[in-house]
C-alpha cells in the first residue's frame, strides 16, 4: 500500500481570496478533508469533488470534537494510504493545535507537511487598516491568548508595559480580566484598542474604542466569538483620533 501523509493547513482568516496557493494545491492532493468551524466553506471548493469532508469543528463554550480523536482519525486514515488535509481556520501553528497535531503524526512515523496560513491576529487589523506595528508607535506586537488550557492567565502587567501592540485571540470570554489586569500593570485608559468579529469575512462587525471602554462598548455591540482584540496607538489609524500620526504615515 501506498504510504498517506498529512497536510497541515491554514484556511486563513476567513475570506477565502487569502487562501495561499500551496494550501489549494493541498486541498487537491487530499483524499480526506478533517475541517473546523472556522473553515469557510467557499474554501473547500479547492478540494476534488470525490474527497471526502470530516467535520471536527471546535468553538468555546460548545460540545467540540476531542483534539485526542481527531489525532487518532488522522493517524489511522494515513496508515490506510490516503492523504489527509488537516484544515484549520487562520494559521495551523498560531493557537491551532497545529503543534500538538505535527507532534503526534511524527510519532506515528507519518508524514507531515504544513501550507501556512493567514493568521487573524495580522488580518484582522489589518482589514480596518491598522499595522499590527509602526516605526513611531509600535515596535513589536504580541499575539497572545485569552483563553488557556490550564487556566493561566499571561501577566497582563508585564504585556502593559512592554510597549507593544496587543493582539489578543480567544478574548471575550476574558475581557473583564484582560482590561482589569492590563490597567492594574499601568496601560492608560485612553490606550486605543479594537474589537474584530469574523474578520475579512461579509458578516465582519468591528469597533473602535478605548482600554476603559472596551469591555462596555463589546457588550453593547453584542460582539463575540470568534473575535480578535487590538490593544495599542497603532489603532489610531483606523480610527482617525491621531490626525499627526495618519498623516506621517501617508508620507
Amino acid at each position: 500500500m501506498k504510504p498517506g501523509k498529512v497536510w497541515l493547513i491554514g484556511a486563513g482568516p476567513g475570506d477565502p481570496e487569502l487562501l495561499t496557493l500551496k494550501a489549494a494545491r493541498a486541498l487537491r492532493e487530499a483524499d480526506v478533508i478533517l475541517h473546523d468551524d472556522l473553515v469557510e466553506p467557499a474554501v473547500l471548493d479547492h478540494a476534488r469533488p470525490e474527497a471526502r469532508r470530516v467535520y471536527v469543528g471546535k468553538r468555546g463554550g460548545c460540545r467540540s470534537t476531542p483534539q485526542a480523536f481527531i489525532e487518532k482519525l488522522m493517524v489511522r486514515l494515513a496508515r490506510r494510504g490516503q492523504v489527509v488535509a488537516r484544515l484549520k481556520g487562520g494559521d495551523p501553528f498560531v493557537f491551532g493545535r497545529g503543534g500538538e497535531e505535527l507532534l503526534a503524526l511524527r510519532a506515528a512515523g507519518i508524514e507531515v507537511e504544513v501550507a501556512s496560513g493567514v493568521t487573524a491576529g495580522i488580518a484582522a487589523p489589518a482589514a480596518l487598516g491598522i499595522p499590527v506595528t509602526h516605526r513611531e508607535v509600535a515596535r513589536g506586537v504580541a499575539f497572545v491568548t485569552g483563553h488557556t488550557r490550564d487556566g493561566v492567565a499571561p501577566d497582563w502587567s508585564i504585556l502593559a508595559k512592554s510597549g507593544l501592540t496587543l493582539v489578543v485571540y480567544m478574548g471575550i470570554a476574558t475581557l473583564a480580566d484582560i482590561v482589569a489586569g492590563l490597567r492594574a500593570g499601568g496601560m492608560p485608559a485612553d490606550t486605543p484598542a479594537a474589537a474584530i468579529q469574523d474578520a475579512t469575512r461579509t458578516n465582519a462587525r468591528d469597533l473602535r474604542t478605548t482600554l476603559g471602554r472596551l469591555q462596555a462598548e463589546v457588550a453593547a455591540a453584542g460582539i463575540g466569538s470568534p473575535a480578535v482584540l487590538v490593544i495599542g496607538a497603532v489603532c489610531d489609524l483606523a480610527a482617525a483620533r491621531a490626525p499627526a500620526l495618519a498623516a506621517r504615515a501617508a508620507a
